[in-house]
């Protein structure tokens, strides 16, 4: 059996895609072949990911399976200048070194010029990892020319050539189109001839038409049918009953004839086909914005203090980057000089500048200010923000929703069961009216009205267009399943602290006993140096505004929950909440009576036990009160979830009084106080087994149990140190308000998917029925397929618009 690190995924690009039908053919044919362990082909996307166990199978191979299903894999090439050869031998090196980084077809490298050709597939390698592969072969590579055939210009080129080929067509059927309607008019004489029909018709339906032959046989190879068998029968048989009227009829045929019928389903496909694609496009318009924000070059900092401009893929981890005013950041670092004010908005969501001064963090892709910064890089490439935030985006849009599968299955069968209903009407006309021409007309109408298109494309555009625009809000969906259980949330669970407070306690009072308050907090300070609990950092924060020191620390221990304690300049300190301390030293009625007092305007109360090793002896020695401010929008968030009909509730660590009166303060309906990180998971499990649907909001790290538990994990961070795979919502900024955005962002998004599989489900239910009763002339019918697909992707468009409450 092989290996679990043998295990890869690829993502591919997939050329020659037009129907459900052939997502759903390509998909079969990558799962039998070998070596292939999971496959998922994306029609929107036009993408497929493919797991394959490495030993078996490699991508070539994979490739060739896509070929012989009709399709074709993706490719680019970019050229190096590769620094350090001497011989053949470095050059057969080098080029092993490149075919060996996964995604790479071939790799040519000429020792007498000193460069490197390389061919690999989109999405599986970049110039960094080719840059990184050359150099552990011990040699350098840069970058000559950036990355060829992009997968925006490659786009664009694509739909120029479509709409080369629609004006051409559209050319020669105007003609027949106005010589048919002068006819319909009473003016015969002015009809176009048999013989210039024939002239116009041919080139369009086999040059013009071949991609739909193409597309017809390819399936047909892959034991499947699509929308291309539906169009190539439909204008094979009307161009071909023209053809046989013409040869037994002569002239006479004159004004019989269905050439332009033919020529004009053709012209309309097409046109359908490209006002899909530029509608289609603009369903990735959030991938391209992101993508745009990455500079293709830096100017990076030299040792001997010049600066030189690279390509992004060559700047590595501590190179320090100088950003001119108005530039955008080109690397996640951290400013070593300067100061700025930083526009974050595309990456967060955020639209207020932050300023930025020596040791703050920034993002690559943001945009640099008034001020010229240094940032020393500390992401890069695949590593940084930027690059995980679109790769999220990426992996979400790929995926399928369980309603997807469905569709699949049925889109296998459409196309064979429109083909029998389009025998069936031709025969029965045949037999009915026994008239060869209107059993024809009736059966090419049923073909060409059938749209398999508009099935496939209901769920995929919508999906990503609305995980596209709750990325440009701030909101990064990990992946479809998430999306999916986001819509159905009745119940949401805050963690309080960092979520709806602003994660960041300060003492605010010392209440000392028998000591001094400095050698209160310089003993608790002593103690939570071991400690990465919010309340710790508050503590050494206020020791150090008292400019009062620290003492080693030995045997440290935390009680998760509870609190920490060790030994200090022979004492043993205990801190924490009044049980923890209880255990070690009577807490009185007066330091309980303060502590009540104090958690009722909402201050967490942290008890400091103080033990004499010499005489075992112990005391309270004092009680510090921290506390942690409301979010200025922790209120308004409450509220939109419950304008949305969704429960909420609240766990905390803190006391019980403490919880219950910020649930108060933020109308929620249940807090819950002394909450261990333990039991958070607990609770969620417990609203699971009553029924409901849960979200629960965290940091993303202490609350990590909590967040898997949930049907769907929300975590809120400041999108740069983000644990970004930790749930499966993920919030670029500590606004809670976004909690009702993600939400109200999947409920939009399954919304539209119903709204479009209900137009494409009634749509093929009526039209095909008209079309086989005669209602439907072809040209009619070829015109309502080309706006069906159009009008499903269009509709998908309009949650572009959807904004987050704010």
């Amino acid at each position: 059996m092989a290996s679990a690190t043998a295990e890869q995924r690829l993502t591919l690009d997939i050329e020659g895609m037009t129907c459900a039908a052939c997502s759903t053919r390509l998909e079969k044919a990558l799962t039998r072949a070998e070596g292939v362990r999971e496959a998922a082909v994306n029609l929107a996307t036009e993408r497929a990911v493919v797991t394959i166990d490495a030993g078996e199978t490699d991508l070539p191979s994979v490739a060739e399976a896509v070929s012989r299903a009709g399709f074709a894999v993706g490719q680019e090439t970019l050229s190096f200048a590769v620094e350090g050869m001497t011989c053949a031998a470095c050059v057969g090196r080098v080029e092993k070194a490149l075919r060996n980084v996964p995604g790479v077809f071939d790799a040519n490298v000429n020792l007498a010029i000193e460069r490197a050709h390389v061919t690999f597939a989109h999405r599986c390698a970049d110039a960094e990892k080719l840059a990184d592969a050359v150099a552990k072969a011990g040699y350098r590579a840069l970058m000559l020319e950036p990355e060829e055939g992009s997968r925006q210009a490659r786009e664009q080129a694509q739909l120029d050539r479509e709409r080369r080929v629609l004006i051409l067509s559209a050319a020669l059927t105007l003609p027949m189109v106005i010589g048919m309607t002068l006819d319909v008019l009473g003016y015969e004489d002015l009809h176009v001839m048999p013989s210039l029909e024939v002239a116009l018709a041919t080139p369009i339906q086999f040059l013009i038409g071949l991609r739909f032959y193409r597309g017809a046989l390819n399936a047909l190879r892959g034991g499947t049918a699509n929308m291309d068998v539906l169009v190539a029968l439909g204008t094979t048989a009307a161009y071909g009953f023209s053809w046989y009227l013409l040869q037994t009829l002569g002239e006479e045929a004159d004004g019989e004839l269905y050439f332009e019928a033919s020529a004009v389903i053709i012209t309309l496909v097409l046109l359908g086909k490209y006002l899909e694609s530029r509608a289609r496009r603009g369903t990735t318009a959030a991938i391209r914005a992101l993508m745009e924000l990455r500079p293709e070059t830096a100017r990076v900092e030299r040792a001997d203090g010049t600066e030189a401009e690279v390509p992004i893929g060559l700047v590595r981890p501590g190179d320090v980057a100088v950003v001119r005013p108005g530039e955008r950041m080109p690397v996640d670092g951290v400013v070593t000089d300067g100061a700025s004010e930083v526009d974050e908005s595309l990456v967060t969501g955020e639209s207020v500048p932050v300023a930025k001064t020596a040791g703050a963090s920034v993002t690559g892709g943001s945009i640099n200010g008034a001020g010229l910064l240094k940032v020393r890089a500390t992401a890069v490439g695949e590593e940084s923000t930027l690059a995980r935030i679109i790769r999220l985006v990426e992996n979400a849009q790929a995926g399928k929703a369980s309603v997807q599968r469905l569709v699949d299955r049925i889109s296998a069968v459409f196309v064979p069961c429109v083909v029998a209903v389009a025998a069936v009407t031709f025969l029965g006309w045949l037999v009915f009216s026994g008239d060869l021409e209107t059993s024809l007309i009736a059966a090419v109408s049923v073909l060409v009205i059938a749209c398999p298109c508009a099935l496939g494309l209901a769920t995929p555009t919508a999906i990503m267009t609305g995980t596209g625009a709750a990325a440009r809000a701030g909101i990064l969906v990990k992946d479809v399943a998430a999306l999916e259980q986001a819509h159905r949330v009745d119940t949401v669970v805050f963690d309080k602290t960092g979520t709806l407070t602003e994660g960041k306690p300060h003492v605010v009072d010392v209440r000392a006993g028998a000591m001094p308050a400095d050698e209160v907090v310089r003993l608790a300070a002593s103690v939570q140096q071991g400690s990465e609990h919010p309340l710790a950092g508050a503590i050494l924060s206020d020791a150090n505004d008292r400019d009062v020191a620290p003492s080693p620390l030995r045997g440290f221990e935390a009680v998760a929950g509870r609190g920490v304690r060790g030994h200090v300049d022979g004492h043993r300190v205990t801190v924490g909440s009044a049980a923890f301390a209880g255990e070690a030293a009577s807490v009185d009625d007066a330091q309980l009576a303060v502590a009540r007092g104090w958690e009722d305007e909402g201050r967490t109360v942290v008890f400091v036990c103080v033990e004499a090793e010499s005489s075992g002896t112990a005391q309270v020695a004092g009680l510090i009160g921290v506390a942690d401010p409301l979010r200025e929008t922790a209120a308004e968030a409450v509220e939109q979830l419950a304008a949305l009909g969704i429960r909420t509730s609240m766990l905390s660590g803190d006391a019980v009084a403490v919880a219950e009166r910020v649930g108060r303060a933020l109308g929620i309906g249940e807090a819950r106080g002394a909450v261990r990180p333990d039991q958070k998971a607990a609770v969620v499990q417990g609203l699971n087994e009553q029924g409901r649907v849960v979200g629960m909001v965290g940091d993303g790290i202490n609350d990590a149990p909590a967040l898997a538990a949930a049907d769907v994990g929300i975590a809120m961070g400041t999108g740069t140190d983000i644990a970004m795979e930790t749930a499966g919502v993920t919030l670029m900024r500590p606004d809670p308000r976004l909690v009702a955005g993600a939400i109200s962002a999947s409920r939009a998004t399954f919304a539209k998917i119903r709204q479009n599989l209900f137009w494409a489900f009634v749509y093929n239910v009526i039209c095909i029925p008209l079309a086989a009763a005669g209602y439907l002339s072809p040209t009619l019918a070829a015109a309502a397929m080309a706006l069906s697909s159009v009008s499903v992707v269009g509709n998908s468009l309009l949650l572009r618009r959807w904004r987050p409450a704010q």
